[in-house]
């Protein structure tokens, strides 16, 4: 059979329908008809209400991953943020903390700064305030060093007090420095009076090797010293204005074998702790010159003899 004489049409079994062309305009018309009905009517409502009920479990599963991704992201930020918190509120618990402490020492430094002015309106001789920078470095005695020295006007042999009571003496002095010897270094007496009897005695630094007390030594075994009495310097020395407070009787042991009464004072003065002090003049060169001695009659030798 000739070429040209073939059918060219398909067979009815591979015959497709509609044509594309008549397909395209039917479904376009429905869809338009279902988009003018949807909105007019809202024929669909239900049936998208039934398809999101349908595919609830699906998108319920589907967001666990993607909610589980965003609640740990905002754990790890929500803990980075407490534990910067906690370090900042840490670093100003600290702060106040130590602003506490500074306050604290300044109102015992103030309280103590008060108590010398106190003291320095009651006692008549004029002297000097000081503060003590450091401990001396020889562990054997009971020393300290003030911050003022020759330039300011501090002799040695000075008296040196703080709020409480006598602290010590001066001892050397340097151009900017001086070295104080505290009452109770081994090397260091005082004269004292009892206030509650009126009697006088000297009051010694604690020979024993730790120190931070005093003593009375020499003291009858009977002598009228209880616990609790006050010592104040006497004045006879020269040195000590009188009426200032020096120790407390602490202990005192009368011994059978020794006719002397050991007795232990602890000093009113902050001997391990002071921090502002008054250094005064000795009262030596406030007092009036010494009579000179009269000459002997000019019938009278030496000896008594004409």
């Amino acid at each position: 059979m000739p070429l040209g004489t073939l059918d060219r049409n398909p067979p009815p079994f591979f015959k497709q329908g509609p044509s594309a062309l008549s397909k395209l305009m039917v479904f376009s018309a429905l869809a338009l008809f279902l988009m003018v009905a949807d909105t007019r009517f809202r024929i669909s409502q239900p049936l998208r209400a039934a398809v999101a009920t349908v595919l609830y479990p699906l998108q319920w599963a589907a967001l666990r991953p993607v909610l589980a991704v965003r609640w740990s992201a905002e754990y790890f930020e929500s803990l980075a943020s407490a534990q910067r918190s906690e370090e900042a509120a840490r670093a100003k618990l600290a702060q106040q903390s130590q602003r506490a402490n500074q306050v604290e020492q300044l109102t015992l430094e103030n309280s103590r700064l008060r108590k010398l002015l106190e003291l320095r309106e009651r006692i008549a001789t004029p002297g000097i305030a000081a503060e003590v920078l450091y401990d001396a470095a020889d562990p054997y005695t009971r020393k300290v060093i003030l911050d003022k020295g020759m330039t300011q006007g501090i002799e040695a042999g000075s008296p040196v007090v703080d709020e409480s009571g006598v602290l010590g003496q001066v001892t050397r002095v340097h151009p900017l420095v001086s070295e104080v010897t505290l009452v109770t270094d081994r090397e260091q007496a005082i004269p004292v009076l009892n206030t509650r009897t009126g009697a006088r005695s000297v009051a010694y630094g604690d020979p024993s090797s730790h120190g931070g007390s005093m003593e009375l030594r020499f003291m009858a075994g009977n002598a009228d010293v209880q616990p609790g009495d006050l010592l104040t310097t006497s004045g006879v020395d020269g040195v000590y204005p009188p009426g200032l407070p020096v120790a407390k009787v602490e202990k005192v042991e009368r011994r059978a074998d020794s006719g002397f009464a050991r007795i232990s004072c602890k000093p009113q003065a902050l001997v391990e702790g002071a921090r502002h002090v008054l250094v005064l003049f000795p009262i030596s060169g406030q007092l009036p010159p010494r009579p000179a001695p009269e000459d002997a009659p000019a019938g009278i030798k030496k000896g008594g003899r004409k």
